[in-house]
């Protein structure tokens, strides 16, 4: 059980990493990769593929023990936390050990992106800097503001979509733009029910989300048209000729819908925790679908 684990044991860090959120981390460059070898087919090149992936993986993992470490610094993990339990507010890791966990991941992803510079240009160093510190911002003060659904389209969208595409292919499409999006959009739905379920919470830690701002229908229908969004866009991709890539990912609007019917239906409490694992489970499924259909180019 999770009220056994032994403070800053591996177990406990593993729990901290929040391996369940590396789905999102994982999406985009599925995508972007995707894209790249459809347009590139046999010139496709799988090392570049394999660094984002990692860079993407390690940012994640330093992004939940930022998140973790300030928000229980702050004093917003309370005890009636309705989502997962906090690896600092439950002490399973100690602060201090915290702060070591967070330079470590941080230098970690800066390694890993280091192979990126030689292949991409020195230019993407800035990319770097600005995807590691965002990762602060957005505990920091970013997300108490009502950024974080901008923060997920950029960084969960634009930048690992295009930027995984503009290492293999040296540059960007209309059709790269359109993934970015619809994956950044798809991505928000995880946030967007995070904040749902939170709402009262974070009413009372300061939090201005856009669920607290506009109210709890406004997070429920903003869930719901996230999703579409992200399908309508990839419809536009047959005027590229990526037939597939605009069918394939239509399926993941059934699994959609029915999730935001059980959301509303529960409304409040941690009964939306289950809300969230079926949200993070389509977003890797609708995912997999557009990555399916953008390779299925490749045998066009």
């Amino acid at each position: 059980m999770e009220n056994d684990v032994k403070t800053n044991s591996p177990r406990a860090w593993l729990l901290a990493a929040r391996p369940k959120t590396l789905s999102a981390a994982a999406v985009p460059v599925m995508v972007g990769s995707a894209l790249a070898a459809a347009d590139l087919s046999a010139d496709f090149q799988v090392l570049p593929c394999v660094l984002c992936f990692l860079f993407a993986f390690i940012m994640q993992i330093d992004a939940n023990f930022i998140n973790d470490y300030f928000d229980f610094r702050k004093g917003s993990d309370r005890t009636d936390r309705l989502g997962p339990e906090r690896a600092c507010a439950q002490g399973w890791i100690t602060p201090r050990a915290m702060q070591g966990g967070i330079v470590v991941t941080t230098l970690l992803a800066c390694v890993a992106g280091l192979p990126l510079l030689w292949i991409g240009g020195w230019e993407l160093l800035l990319v770097g800097a600005v995807c590691v510190l965002f990762a602060f911002l957005y505990t920091l003060g970013l997300s108490y503001r009502g950024w974080g659904d901008v923060l997920v389209l950029v960084f969960f969208g634009w930048v690992p979509v295009c930027f995984t595409y503009y290492l293999q292919t040296g540059g960007w499409t209309w059709a790269s733009v359109v993934c970015a999006t619809a994956c950044g959009l798809v991505i928000d739905t995880l946030l967007m029910v995070n904040n749902f379920r939170d709402r009262d919470q974070d009413r009372i830690s300061g939090k201005r989300t856009v669920v607290v701002r506009w109210g709890a229908r406004a997070g429920s229908t903003g869930y719901l048209w996230l999703g579409f969004l992200s399908c309508v866009g990839c419809l536009s991709l047959v005027a590229g000729g990526y037939l597939w890539a605009a069918i394939l990912p239509q399926f993941y609007l059934l699994l959609h819908i029915r999730t935001w019917q059980l959301m509303v239906s529960l409304h409040q409490g941690r009964a939306l925790n289950r809300v969230l694992g079926m949200t993070a489970r389509n977003i890797f499924l609708f995912g997999l679908l557009l990555t399916v259909g953008l390779l299925l180019q490749c045998l066009g």
